[in-house]
């Protein structure tokens, strides 16, 4: 038996709509329709009134005669996608396989089970989701174009990016061994991206220690202690303490 069509919708970094085996991303009906048809996938769990859908595309400053052009717009879409796929009249569904792989869906559902590895404490389960989470966040959404709702979706999918991140780094730092100078990479990469996020501090800070470098994680200590009493008013928290007091009695064992 021959195995069945996939149906895979890139939305993050290039565009890329393989619907049942058959590319059609460069048959949507230009950058409206491609607008339009992001936005369908991205809330394609409910039926969408039409005058929601106009705004997505249209933006604010929708022409006079714009219930007119999203009706074309819709129904060039339509013929692109399949009627059988696009259903609705006064409301639209975007009806996909139920084994459909949609790259920002699968961003999410892969921080969400990553996250849950690591509460568990298990590493080697938390790494490849976590990658996952961060490979895919860290592409632009539909990249070139520009609507509030885009920017709404863009600021989730920065957050999925660091704390897939967070995990990541997390994950190898708990498997440890050669995974460390994976470890230190993700914290600094994180302390860089999100410098009042102390994890990438801890997690560097362990991971210099397990490496032997101690002078250089209480480095990392002082660093984020003087940004944030400068930035922030603030001293490091529990966590980052805890470490920052290992260090040091570590270091006073070895003097003496």
């Amino acid at each position: 038996m021959a195995p069945k069509a996939q149906t895979r919708i890139q939305l993050c970094g290039r565009l890329v709509v393989r619907l049942e085996g058959q590319r059609i991303e460069d048959l949507l009906p230009g950058p409206l329709g491609q607008l339009l048809f992001a936005y369908l996938v991205l809330n394609r769990l409910r039926r969408i009134d039409r005058d929601e859908l106009l705004l997505a595309a249209y933006g604010e400053e929708a022409p006079a005669d714009h219930h007119a052009r999203f009706s074309v717009l819709l129904s060039k879409l339509r013929r692109v996608v399949g009627a059988e796929w696009l259903t609705g009249r006064a409301q639209i569904e975007l009806v996909l396989p139920a084994d459909v792989f949609v790259d920002v869906e699968a961003a999410l559902e892969a921080l969400h089970r990553a996250e849950s590895h690591v509460a568990k404490g298990e590493w080697a389960q938390a790494w490849g989701p976590s990658g996952l989470a961060y490979d895919i966040a860290s592409r632009r959404l539909l990249r070139g174009h520009d609507r509030p709702w885009l920017e709404d979706w863009r600021r989730r999918l920065d957050d999925a990016r660091l704390s897939g991140l967070d995990c990541l780094a997390a994950a190898s730092l708990g498997i440890g061994g050669p995974e460390l100078p994976q470890a230190a990479n993700c914290a600094r990469q994180l302390i860089e991206l999100a410098p009042f996020r102390e994890t990438g501090h801890r997690i560097l800070m362990e991971a210099l220690e397990r490496s032997g470098n101690v002078a250089e994680a209480l480095r990392v200590y002082d660093r984020l202690r003087i940004t944030l009493r400068e930035e922030l008013g603030i001293a490091p928290g529990p966590a980052v303490q805890d470490v920052h007091r290992r260090l040091v009695g570590g270091a006073a064992r070895t003097a003496t």
